[in-house]
């Protein structure tokens, strides 16, 4: 568990941080942390999804609501945090970025977090069979995976952002935060999508999981969906997030609100590590060739790694 187990609201506007602190630690200290960062505004509420212009009573309700696994046919795609396909058009000659953040990466050969990823891949691959069998016989289906697959299903349904957005609604409501600690007695554990949706609990990186694994069974290409970890310069923690390519730009999927924003949106953060079918990769400081991001100096290496 890398991660604190809240529930934020996206900031009404963002400023971008000039530099980074040489006080920050840095939870993977097998890798050297990446040479660039942006920063975003957050405002943290314990155990809480805020939803930009929801009050308090009806946070504390959607809270309680979420607590229990989520009848997938009660959400609303139509909701604000879903965009058309037709209002998020762009045009065809964006330039497609290799990464998110638009920064350059290079493969991790080994590390604690490659350790992971390798494990739940593993896991992800026999949920798969499970779902596989799901699909042929439902009577074989347990409640979390008939969930699962209806989330996967109504995504299929839609296009563009609204897919993008459906899903991650779909499993922000579905998973109550809760900590490794506290669920399992570890300090840190990944769950593939089953597991997590079976006991309705888990941290950032186990809605994350989820999300990956439902936006590439959903039709989304495996290359346009990414596990990001990044550092949560407000808060000095690590966190994990998805990222799904559309359209040339890289939406981030957050557990900590229902709104998409680009990658390009997000303030006080430092990209570490993205994941994905071909293994890890790890940010380094050479922006992508449009210049989005600048470059920051070097941040030192600092405690123990958590994994």
């Amino acid at each position: 568990m890398f991660c604190r187990v809240v529930a934020c609201s996206i900031a009404a506007f963002f400023l971008v941080s000039p530099a980074l602190s040489s006080g920050e630690t840095d939870a993977f200290a097998d890798v050297n942390a990446p040479d660039a960062s942006v920063a975003m505004e957050t405002t943290h509420d314990q155990g809480q999804l805020q939803i930009p212009g929801q009050s308090a009573d009806q946070t504390s309700d959607q809270t309680e609501d979420s607590q229990t696994q989520v009848k997938v046919a009660t959400l609303d795609p139509a909701g604000p945090s879903i965009e058309s396909t037709a209002a998020a058009g762009r045009a065809v000659n964006v330039p497609v970025l290799a990464a998110p953040f638009g920064l350059d990466t290079v493969p991790v050969a080994s590390g604690g977090i490659l350790s992971k990823w390798n494990g739940v891949e593993a896991d992800i691959q026999a949920e798969n069979d499970i779902l596989s069998r799901c699909r042929a016989s439902a009577e074989l289906c347990s409640a979390a995976a008939r969930n699962f697959l209806a989330i996967i299903a109504q995504g299929r349904a839609q296009t563009g952002r609204a897919r993008i957005g459906l899903i991650n609604r779909a499993i922000n409501l579905a998973i109550r935060p809760m900590s490794d600690l506290a669920q399992w007695g570890v300090i840190d554990r990944w769950s593939a999508p089953l597991v997590t949706l079976t006991t309705g609990r888990g941290d950032c990186e186990d809605y994350a999981i989820a999300k990956y694994v439902a936006l590439t069974q959903a039709g989304v290409a495996a290359e346009d969906v990414k596990l990001v970890i990044v550092r949560d310069l407000a808060v000095g923690e690590d966190h994990a997030v998805v990222a799904a390519r559309l359209n040339g730009d890289w939406i981030i999927l957050d557990n900590r609100w229902l709104t998409l924003v680009e990658d390009r949106e997000m303030r006080r953060t430092m990209p570490l590590f993205v994941l994905d079918q071909t293994g890890v990769k790890r940010f380094v400081l050479t922006p992508a060739p449009d210049g989005r991001r600048a470059s920051a100096p070097r941040q030192a290496a600092a405690s123990p790694s958590a994994f």
